[in-house]
């Protein structure tokens, strides 16, 4: 046996070799993947309190590091085609004294939306709420209901509303729910999205995931697009911006 070895030790020295080299390989495989998976971002577009339109659109961070959110898009698909919207900033009513109910209100998980009716509204100025802004690893926010988004984009793009339906023969078919944000030191943006499907009776209107979880936005390709996009809806809202000074003045 010993004598065997001795006359073999050269081959099995490299076997041995080839296999340390291998286990190495796979061990530092596994590492990158490890790594990988923590480093990799990762948002979540769900429903929250109930099921149907008007549940809340909630966005969680699962990431392990805050990410910066930068614009929140929502993609509302028609029977004559599909309406881009980008609903990160929001119109308010403002008076003296809300400041303070505001932040009772977002550490309750309460929404303006939730708000009753309270007639000095009509009083009151109109001002733009961002939800832009970073958003912590394990928190998570909403943004409004999605009728509320939905009665947003049909108020911009002119389409008339009788309750949760537009008027005449216009559908609405689904709504997606598509992120733009910057991760930890990264140059290029990150993105999630989800698509709901609507569906109509009488009064009534469901709302239904298409796919059981979230799209990242995270190849290199999507990252491009996303960072032409972010182009794109930059100059939107400038232009935006433009024209509420021109009118305030």
């Amino acid at each position: 046996m010993f004598e065997w070895i001795s006359q073999h030790k050269g081959v099995l020295n490299v076997i041995i070799s080839l296999g340390t080299l291998f286990l190495s390989l796979v061990y530092a495989q596994l590492l990158y993947w490890g790594f990988r998976r923590q480093r990799r971002p990762r948002l979540l577009i769900n429903r929250g309190k109930k099921r149907d339109i008007e549940a809340l659109c909630i966005i969680s961070n699962m990431s392990a590091e805050s990410i910066f959110l930068e614009y929140i898009v929502a993609d509302l698909e028609t029977s004559r085609g599909t309406l881009t919207v980008d609903v990160t900033d929001r119109k308010q009513q403002y008076s003296e004294g809300d400041e303070a109910r505001d932040d009772d209100n977002h550490r309750s998980g309460r929404d303006h939306d939730d708000d009753d009716h309270d007639p000095r509204r009509d009083r009151r100025d109109h001002h733009y709420d961002t939800r832009q802004g970073p958003l912590d690893s394990g928190d998570f926010l909403h943004i409004g209901t999605f009728s509320g988004l939905i009665a947003s984009i049909a108020e911009l793009e002119g389409i008339e509303m009788a309750g949760h339906q537009p008027t005449g023969d216009l559908r609405f078919h689904s709504l997606t729910i598509r992120l733009i944000g910057i991760y930890g030191p990264e140059d290029m943006p990150v993105g999630a999205e989800r698509t709901f499907r609507l569906s109509f009776h009488a009064d009534q209107c469901t709302l239904v995931p298409a796919s059981w979880d979230t799209k990242r936005l995270s190849s290199w390709g999507q990252r491009r697009r996303l960072r032409r996009m972010i182009q794109r809806l930059s100059a939107q809202r400038t232009d935006r911006l433009v024209g509420l000074s021109d009118h305030d003045g």
